[in-house]
């Protein structure tokens, strides 16, 4: 039997004994729901928590996830949960094996949630249920890819629908028209393209959205080596950070970053290079992202 089947038998067996019904919300061999989507929050009169299990955690058998005492999931390998309780102090944990002694429902430890915050909670070792809170960051690089776990239905009365909102909005501007192709320096962009940030200036005004957190993340397609790409991406973006300086807007708030050539908007091109080059331009583009939450 290969681990993958263990995992899931354990999940049926140990569901079986902690809770006489514990109902299956998807059809058979349906254990996975959505991937995950980042950039998710929630309202003051809700805190947010995402709880997942990584590939490194050790054991076989599902990890119980329980709420103040009441079993809310039980996460297999690669999955996640994502669920909201009111703010306030609630006991919160994730345990393998918890049969016969269910741990989580007494000994599940404390914690003080904040309105409108997100937590980010990792499964820990097979023998100790406490949850280990980590940093978004490090959270959305294990999350991505990784899929909500839907197989059982929560018993758990504090749990809640999540709200969510968008944390942040995004202005995308072509990279095209920005830029002459393969270039990044402000006297390579065209007319087009310094009308463009100048627009998205205003814009940013009109829409009196939050100017405390801003992010220029620069694009490139996939053509040539991904050092390239991330570096071609990071002066776009220093660049146009410089333009949304020159136009009034905070230089303390505006951070420039790159993602060369990580996160496409087109699958694949084929063809001449030129033909690449024409296939590829959705994904030669800089974002302008800014917090919709204080």
């Amino acid at each position: 039997m290969n681990p993958f089947k263990i995992s899931l038998l354990a999940v049926v067996i140990a569901g079986a004994g902690l809770l006489s019904g514990v109902a299956v919300s998807a059809p058979a061999g349906t254990f996975y729901g959505q991937a995950y989507q980042p950039g998710m929050g929630v309202g003051k009169q809700q805190a947010q928590i995402i709880y997942f299990r990584a590939a490194d955690v050790a054991g076989e058998s599902a990890a119980h996830v329980y709420v103040d005492g009441e079993f809310q999931n039980a996460l297999l390998t690669n999955s996640f949960t994502r669920f909201c309780v009111s703010p306030g102090e609630h006991r919160l944990g994730a345990y393998q094996n918890d049969a016969p002694n269910y741990k989580g429902k007494t000994l599940a430890p404390k914690m003080a949630l904040s309105g409108g915050k997100t937590y980010f909670m990792q499964v820990g070792s097979a023998a100790d249920g406490r949850p280990v809170e980590v940093s978004e960051a490090q959270a959305e690089s294990v999350l991505k890819g990784l899929h909500q776990q839907v197989h059982v239905l929560s018993r758990a009365s504090a749990v809640q629908s999540c709200q969510l909102q968008p944390e942040y909005k995004e202005y995308v501007l072509s990279g095209d028209v920005l830029f002459k192709f393969g270039k990044s320096m402000r006297h390579d962009m065209t007319p087009q393209g310094r009308q463009a940030v100048g627009k998205l200036i205003g814009q940013l005004h009109e829409d009196h959205v939050n100017l405390d957190s801003i992010e220029v993340i620069g694009h490139t397609d996939p053509i040539g080596k991904e050092s390239s790409n991330y570096a071609l991406g990071a002066r776009r973006a220093s660049t146009v950070r410089e333009m949304l300086i020159d136009g009034g807007l905070p230089a303390a708030n505006i951070q420039a970053t790159s993602a060369g050539s990580s996160q496409p908007l087109v699958a694949s091109c084929s063809g001449s290079r030129q033909a690449q080059a024409a296939c590829y331009a959705p994904d030669r583009r800089v974002v302008v992202r800014v917090k919709t939450q204080h």
